[in-house]
């Protein structure tokens, strides 16, 4: 007898090998799975400029690292990109997108609502430029499952159900690397997935157990289960090795001790030193730690 409903992760197309360069542009959401990413040594990029919600701001970011860091755009193996919300302002005085209002009077800016064409159009803008600087490259669209309580609850949903949509419109374009893009029978690109946060949260993890204090954000143990869920699906058995050798080295280094000038503690320490020293000898990109 089954007491929830398993979300079903279509095959990604894809391996996550260890150490890969990557990055994490998007919601809240993007900063808590790329942290993750990090701490498990992977070379990740989070939100260099800040946290971006909707799929204009996500492009904003794009644009900026092939003018700052196009370099490191030509080395990342695996995108993700994080949407949070359909909603946009604009500053009045020229019209122009701000991914930050920096604090300033809410009467410079009017809020918009991005269409279905819309978000498709500014997320392909986004494909379209990562893989001019990088073919090779796999990109990950998710959808934040955090909630935004400013616009009720009904809004909230009606401005996810946009991003799913516009989502699902980008990934079934027709790709030029592919053949015709005029031909609408064009295959997807198989260098493009969507991970379902969003229904995993809503639809696996259906409980207010699983979210914080404000009932809004995932909590830690829901990031967990999605990063489980991430690793089972889209990780290779060389990182899923890594993980399982790297985590009780992990867990000794960030050890907290009662008494750190005790001799057990001393003695735990030149243990954890010479366990890490074995893994370095065996993935020497771990010597950066």
């Amino acid at each position: 007898m089954e007491f929830r409903t398993i979300v079903d992760i279509p095959e990604p197309g894809f391996r996550i090998r260890p150490f890969e360069e990557m990055l994490f542009v998007g919601s809240c959401f993007a900063d808590s799975i790329g942290r993750r990413f990090q701490e498990e040594q992977f070379r990740a990029m989070v939100n260099p400029y800040g946290v971006m919600y909707n799929p204009a701001s996500i492009l904003h970011t794009i644009q900026h690292l092939t003018v700052s860091d196009s370099s490191y755009l030509q080395s990342v193996k695996t995108a993700f990109l994080t949407l949070g919300t359909n909603h946009i302002y604009r500053l009045k005085e020229t019209g122009e997108i701000v991914d930050n209002c920096q604090k300033r009077p809410q009467s410079l800016f009017t809020e918009e609502e991005l269409s279905v064409d819309e978000c498709a159009d500014y997320l392909q803008k986004s494909i379209d430029i990562l893989f001019q600087k990088n073919p090779d490259i796999h990109i990950v669209l998710t959808v934040s499952p955090i909630r935004y309580r400013k616009y009720g609850y009904h809004g909230s949903q009606l401005s996810k159900a946009t991003l799913l949509l516009g989502v699902e419109k980008a990934l079934g374009n027709p790709r030029k690397i592919l053949g015709d893009p005029s031909n609408p029978r064009s295959p997807r690109n198989p260098r493009i997935s969507y991970f379902p946060a969003y229904e995993i949260i809503n639809d696996e993890l259906r409980d207010y157990r699983f979210y914080q204090e404000d009932m809004l954000h995932p909590s830690q143990q829901a990031v967990e289960y999605i990063w489980e869920r991430l690793v089972a699906t889209c990780f290779s058995d060389e990182a899923k090795i890594f993980l399982e050798e790297w985590r009780p080295i992990k867990q000794a280094l960030n050890h907290k001790p009662f008494d750190p000038e005790s001799d057990e503690y001393r003695r735990f320490q030149e243990q954890t030193k010479s366990r890490l020293k074995e893994l370095q000898e065996k993935y020497p990109v771990l010597k950066e730690i």
